[in-house]
């Protein structure tokens, strides 16, 4: 893993897929023992999840289901308006639900999800993150049960997350670091 540059930004390695698996590999565990009974629906939200929900999914060993789901939003007066979810393709009335995200910051995205996802008539919502930044958040969240990392308020790229669309492909995640640095 060597420092990445892109457009006068610089990336360092972070965290690597060994760690990565590892985590994921226990969370797995977790939720296999605890959903053993509930025939759970994952639902990945894309783009950025679909790294973590390819390999989180190898290791639930209990029947589910999954799907994917995509924010849609337009562009309101002074920020980015969340309209609507589109992909469930699933009843999910009287399911027990677990959100697959890659990252949750603000909460922003996660919050629209989980009121998308309760018009569906769930039973219970769970929330399963690769990254969480807690010093980010702008909302108390009382189901986000699975967390891999923890990290402070970086942007970072690689395993599904992106720059400008790009860089999903890494296998590790990088971290910008300031140029020099």
């Amino acid at each position: 893993m060597d420092k990445i540059e892109i457009n006068n930004l610089c990336f360092e390695p972070f965290i690597s897929y060994e760690q990565i698996k590892k985590r994921i590999r226990l969370i797995g565990i977790d939720i296999s023992r605890k959903y053993a009974d509930k025939n759970p629906v994952f639902i990945g939200v894309l783009n950025g999840c679909f790294m973590f929900m390819a390999d989180l999914m190898k290791e639930i060993d209990i029947p589910s289901e999954m799907s994917f789901v995509k924010l849609a939003s337009y562009v309101g007066t002074d920020q980015r308006q969340i309209s609507q979810l589109i992909g469930v393709g699933i009843d999910l009335t009287d399911r027990h639900v677990i959100i697959v995200e890659d990252v949750v910051d603000s909460g922003n995205s996660l919050k629209h999800t989980i009121e998308a996802l309760e018009r569906e008539n769930v039973k219970e919502i769970a929330v399963c993150t690769l990254l969480m930044k807690p010093s980010c958040l702008q909302y108390d969240f009382d189901n986000i049960e699975y967390v891999g990392f923890e990290i402070e308020k970086e942007f970072v790229i690689g395993y599904g997350l992106d720059y400008n669309g790009y860089y999903r492909n890494l296998k590790d995640i990088y971290k910008e670091v300031t140029l020099g640095g």
